[in-house]
């Protein structure tokens, strides 16, 4: 649904169309923000997720998470405010997506229950070695503030500052979880210190190495989705699925960005077209008549071990994503899915992963 009201408002809708548009794409980011939240949090419980580590500008990183938030904060008249300690050392290695989301689930957090007023992130250096650093993160805002009562399950799954506050503000309760997970993997903590009325504080310390080489980020004003287009110009995709309209929406999605596509409506259709053509990489879906995704990927995999496949599926909590991986996939699409999301996938499916199958 996201993707076909994502092709219908790059088509110039009237203005009266347009507003229903957004109505309804409002609604599926809701759904869809709360599906990847939970998917997110069940592969943290789960331990699934890994730190990496690579160089990465941290002053560059929080910039562009406070450019993403920027018109959320102006939508509810707030202002962002950036206090950064310049002597930071430029060159840290860390995981920059990891530290993007803890800070988007912050400010986010922040800028949501928080009217007329400011959110201010504060970026301080504690400590320097000559190898590593310590540093001091914190998230201020003055808006509804949280509970003392609250303060206690406030990052807990599903957790709500109140149910008036979820009933005016919105929002899923999982954000909060999610950072506290993320910041455990890091070997950090989060601390919050809020007044009901006055505001909220939430901050937490992170250990980084300093990095002695560096590399500048090629999409400066794109946190999560580092994706260079024009590498994928050109290149042949195999969209392997059944339903005939996610067929039409996908091949478009794909051709819209100057990729070439063809389509096979089931499984055995697509073994036989990877042995007679050469694709750069294969979407596969895993529900299908006739053999499912799963075992023609195994097929697929036992004459060509290194074509790039990517399984698009509804996943559900309880599935077991080992099974995916095992069977010959090198990455996962969870439906429903944002268009930036699907591409940033198939682009480090295809330039940055390179895990045997």
């Amino acid at each position: 649904m996201l993707l076909l009201l994502h092709l219908l408002l790059e088509e110039n809708p009237l203005e009266h169309q347009k507003e229903h548009l957004n109505s309804l794409k409002f609604s599926g980011d809701y759904l869809l923000s709360l599906i990847n939240n939970i998917l997110d949090l069940n592969k943290l419980e789960a331990n699934k997720v890994e730190i990496e580590r690579t160089t990465f500008n941290l002053k560059k990183r929080v910039n562009d998470v406070l450019v993403a938030l920027k018109k959320s904060a102006e939508d509810k008249n707030n202002k962002l405010l950036l206090e950064f300690d310049e002597s930071i050392p430029s060159k840290l290695l860390g995981d920059p997506l990891k530290i993007s989301q803890i800070l988007i689930n912050l400010i986010g957090n922040s800028v949501k229950f928080t009217e007329n007023g400011q959110v201010v992130l504060r970026v301080q250096k504690l400590s320097e070695t000559e190898n590593h650093v310590n540093l001091h993160f914190e998230v201020e805002d003055n808006g509804v503030g949280i509970s003392k009562k609250k303060q206690k399950s406030i990052f807990e799954t599903f957790s709500q500052g109140s149910l008036q506050i979820n009933r005016k503000f919105g929002g899923t309760g999982l954000g909060l979880s999610i950072v506290k997970n993320l910041l455990q993997l890091m070997n950090s903590k989060i601390q919050l210190e809020s007044q009901l009325g006055k505001g909220s504080k939430f901050y937490f310390d992170i250990r980084f190495a300093i990095s002695d080489q560096f590399k500048e980020d090629k999409n400066p004003h794109n946190i999560i989705y580092d994706i260079d287009y024009v590498a994928l110009e050109n290149l042949s995709v195999l969209v392997v699925e059944d339903n005939k309209i996610n067929q039409m929406i996908t091949k478009k999605i794909l051709e819209k960005n100057k990729m070439k596509c063809d389509v096979a409506d089931n499984g055995e259709t697509a073994i036989e077209m990877v042995t007679k053509n050469n694709y750069h990489i294969v979407l596969m879906d895993i529900h299908m008549p006739g053999i499912s995704g799963i075992e023609a990927t195994q097929r697929i995999r036992e004459f060509n071990k290194e074509l790039p496949i990517i399984a698009l599926t509804a996943v559900t909590i309880d599935e077991n994503l080992d099974e995916f991986y095992r069977a010959g996939f090198n990455e996962i699409i969870p439906k429903p899915f944002k268009t930036e999301e699907f591409f940033e996938k198939i682009h480090r499916t295809l330039f940055m992963n390179k895990t045997p199958v």
